[in-house]
C-alpha cells in the first residue's frame, strides 16, 4: 500500500542528516544500556536525564516568551516541525489540544483513503482515547482493519502519541464490536531507534522499553510483532522470511507478516502485532505493554 501524502504548509527541512544523527544517538543509548559497570550506567542514564529536564525547562522559557509577545504563527510553526512536536509532547507543553492534533492528522490523511472509495470520521476524543467512523470501502469491508493500521493510525499516532487509545466503528470483527488499535495502560511509547540494520530490509529482534518486540521490514514498510509464535512458543526472530511470509525456525508454521501477520497453516493463530510508527525524522517508536516510557 503507497504511503499516505504528508500535510502541506510545513517548512522544508532536508532531514538526512538529522536521521544519521538519530540513529547515532541510538547506538550511543544502546552502549550505555550495556555498559557492565551499574555505576556507570546509572551515571550516564543520569547525566541523560539532567540534560532532558535542563532543555525542557529552555523549551517552556522559550514557548512561555513566545506567547507573551504574542507569536502565534512561530508558535504553530514550531508545533508543525515533528521533532519539535515530540519535543514538546515530551515536556508537557505542546500548544494545540489533543482533539485538534488528531482532526489534522485525519485531514492529511482524508485525501488517501478517498482515493480508496473510504473515508474516516472522528466522533470525538474521551479519556484519552479517539473514537472514529469509517466510511465508504473502508467500512465494513475485511481489509478495513489494515487499511486504518497502515494510514489512519500512523497519521494519528504521529500527530498525537500521547492519546492511549483508538477505537473504530465499521471495522469487522467476529463479535461486532469497536476495535481497539492502540492498547490502553499499561502500554506506553518507547523509542526503538531509526534501526539501520534493516536499511536492506529482513527480521530485527530488540528489546524495547524492557519487552522483545520483532521488527520486520518489507520494502519501505516496516511491521512490529510480538516474537513468540503462537504455534509452538518459540522465537520467530531464528525463523525465515521468504517475501511477506515467514516461517517458524522450530514448528514451520507459515504468517503472513503483511496481513495482520495470520497464519497460513492454522487460521485460529496469529502474531500479535505491536502498534508502531515511524515519524518523518526515521525514529521509530512502539507501544508494549511492559514499555516503561519512551526515551528522547
Amino acid at each position: 500500500m503507497p504511503e499516505p501524502p504528508r500535510g502541506e504548509g510545513k517548512i522544508a527541512v532536508d532531514d538526512r542528516a538529522l536521521h544519521q544523527r538519530v540513529a547515532h544517538l541510538d547506538s550511543l543509548l544502546a552502549a550505555i544500556e550495556a555498559l557492565p559497570d551499574p555505576t556507570a550506567r546509572e551515571t550516564a542514564a543520569e547525566a541523560v536525564q539532567g540534560l532532558m529536564g535542563l532543555y525542557g525547562e529552555g523549551l517552556a522559557r522559550m514557548m512561555a516568551c513566545a506567547a507573551q509577545v504574542g507569536c502565534q504563527d512561530f508558535i504553530e510553526a514550531l508545533a508543525a516541525d515533528e521533532l519539535v512536536s515530540h519535543l514538546l509532547l515530551l515536556h508537557g507543553l505542546h500548544p494545540v489540544d489533543v482533539e485538534r492534533r488528531v482532526r489534522r492528522a485525519l485531514d492529511e490523511v482524508r485525501p488517501y483513503l478517498e482515493s480508496h472509495g473510504g473515508n474516516v470520521e472522528l466522533i470525538g476524543v474521551e479519556n484519552s482515547v479517539a473514537r472514529l467512523r469509517l466510511q465508504g470501502s473502508c467500512s465494513g469491508c475485511p481489509s478495513s482493519a489494515m487499511t486504518l493500521k497502515l494510514a489512519i493510525e500512523q497519521a494519528i499516532q504521529a500527530a498525537a502519541p500521547d492519546l492511549e487509545g483508538i477505537e473504530a466503528e465499521g471495522v469487522v470483527e467476529s463479535r461486532s464490536r469497536p476495535i481497539t488499535l492502540v492498547p490502553g495502560p499499561p502500554a506506553a511509547w518507547a523509542v526503538a531507534g531509526a534501526l539501520p540494520q534493516l536499511a536492506g530490509g529482513g527480521l530485527l529482534r530488540k528489546d524495547v522499553g524492557g519487552a522483545p518486540v520483532l521488527f520486520v521490514k518489507l520494502g519501505t514498510d516496516l511491521y512490529a510483532y510480538e516474537p513468540r509464535c503462537p504455534g509452538c512458543g518459540g522465537s520467530l526472530d531464528r525463523g525465515a522470511l521468504d517475501g511477506a511470509e515467514l516461517t517458524c525456525g522450530a514448528c514451520g508454521q507459515r504468517y503472513d507478516v503483511r496481513q495482520a501477520g495470520r497464519c497460513l497453516d492454522a487460521p485460529h493463530l496469529h502474531l500479535e502485532p505491536i502498534p508502531l510508527v515511524v515519524g518523518e525524522t526515521g525514529l521509530v517508536k512502539v507501544a508494549v505493554p511492559s514499555a516503561a516510557g519512551g526515551r528522547a
